[in-house]
């Protein structure tokens, strides 16, 4: 198929002349004024418009501008041929957009040869549009490849650390749903103190997502003790209890080491944090290290509230399920000296969403008295 010129000149033998010399390698078309050059651009849709300025109602200059600012004029090349060889002229002709300025009487072979190397650099540009077209579809393509392959590597992530954590977890077969639950438990704890008061700025969407996937390793470290000690049906002597005590260093131990080897990078972080210090206490008085209110780190505050409000209200070993109300009670009694106090007031204010979790997955409740109830973090 030949690329397409239309000729624009009020003058048939200029009309004639051009036509002579370029239809053997173009499919010609004519207007002889400027708003017939106009339809015909829409009907025809020229590569090429030799557009002379001088003509009955609207000027070359006008229909040029025209032509340059609708939709498709940056594809369609403009040369205006005229008379006036003037340099202002010239300026007037590029000011408007025109791609190049032919002056009459011209020289055939030079005319010609200018058509040819528009025509080449034209065939450039949409071929550079062509490529970038494809580019921009590439990457597109290629984003969306990347978010996918992204989701499935968090997700199979996420399955294999909770597969993990379960796998700990599973030589305790009385806890049932305990890790489910907890995780959701430190969420909605670390979602309420977003919102407000002191640590709304330490808290954004990823410490919310961290704990969510971090809390359930809280525990990772009883792989490393005996069954014995750990499926004991009653308190523990002193020196069992020493042995369970280092189940969160057994723990931040082993997931220090998998974030050392780049695994999960600082995903893992955040576990080996809460896997340590989960037992300790605001007032000073936990494990195993002792540390006192905000020394603790915040991801451990949080999920030692949910792993003991969990453990009060879930049947373990030692123990029927506390009645919610019982439970409620027990967590604010102990603000200040095992919880954060912030954190109390951030499980009030969720606490009918705590609710609704446990009773979805609590065995039936059984209400006992606070002052028998044997130590639920132990």
């Amino acid at each position: 198929m030949k690329d397409r010129i239309l000729i624009v000149d009020d003058c048939p033998i200029n009309v004639r002349i051009l036509q002579e010399l370029l239809c053997d390698e173009y499919e010609l078309e004519s207007a002889s004024t400027g708003e017939e050059c106009l339809e015909k651009i829409r009907a025809f849709s020229p590569e090429t418009v030799l557009l002379d300025i001088m003509m009955p109602g609207i000027s070359g200059y006008e229909v040029c501008q025209r032509i340059k600012s609708s939709p498709l004029g940056s594809f369609t090349i403009v040369i205006l041929v005229s008379g006036k060889a003037s340099a202002a002229e010239r300026l007037k002709g590029y000011e408007v957009g025109a791609d190049d300025y032919v002056v009459k009487p011209f020289d055939h072979d030079e005319l010609l040869a200018k058509v040819r190397i528009h025509f080449r650099l034209r065939a450039t540009m949409k071929e550079l549009w062509l490529a970038n077209q494809r580019i921009q579809e590439f990457n597109s393509e290629l984003e969306e490849l990347v978010e996918q392959r992204s989701s499935e590597v968090i997700a199979t992530r996420d399955v294999a650390i909770f597969a993990l954590a379960k796998l700990a977890d599973s030589r305790d077969p009385e806890t049932g749903e305990h890790l489910e639950r907890m995780r959701n438990y430190s969420r909605l704890l670390a979602e309420e103190i977003s919102l407000a008061g002191p640590f709304a700025e330490d808290v954004d969407q990823q410490f919310i997502e961290n704990i969510y996937q971090s809390a359930p390793l809280h525990d990772i470290g009883k792989v490393g003790i005996p069954d014995a000690i750990l499926l004991k049906p009653g308190r523990l002597t002193p020196e069992e209890f020493e042995v369970m005590k280092e189940h969160t260093l057994i723990g931040a131990d082993a997931l220090k080491e998998a974030t050392e080897q780049g695994i999960c990078g600082g995903f893992l972080d955040m576990a080996a944090i809460i896997a340590r210090s989960h037992h300790e206490r605001f007032d000073g008085t936990g494990y195993p290290d002792g540390l006192v209110g905000l020394d603790i780190p915040l991801a451990a505050r949080i999920a030692a509230l949910a792993d003991v409000y969990d453990a009060l209200t879930s049947p373990r070993v030692y123990k029927p399920a506390y009645d919610l109300d019982v439970a409620r009670q027990m967590i604010v009694e102990e603000k200040g000296k095992h919880f954060d106090p912030v954190l109390v007031d951030a499980f009030l204010a969720r606490e009918g969403e705590f609710r609704e979790i446990a009773r979805a997955g609590a065995q039936p409740e059984v209400e006992m008295a606070a002052a028998a109830a044997p130590d639920a973090d132990a």
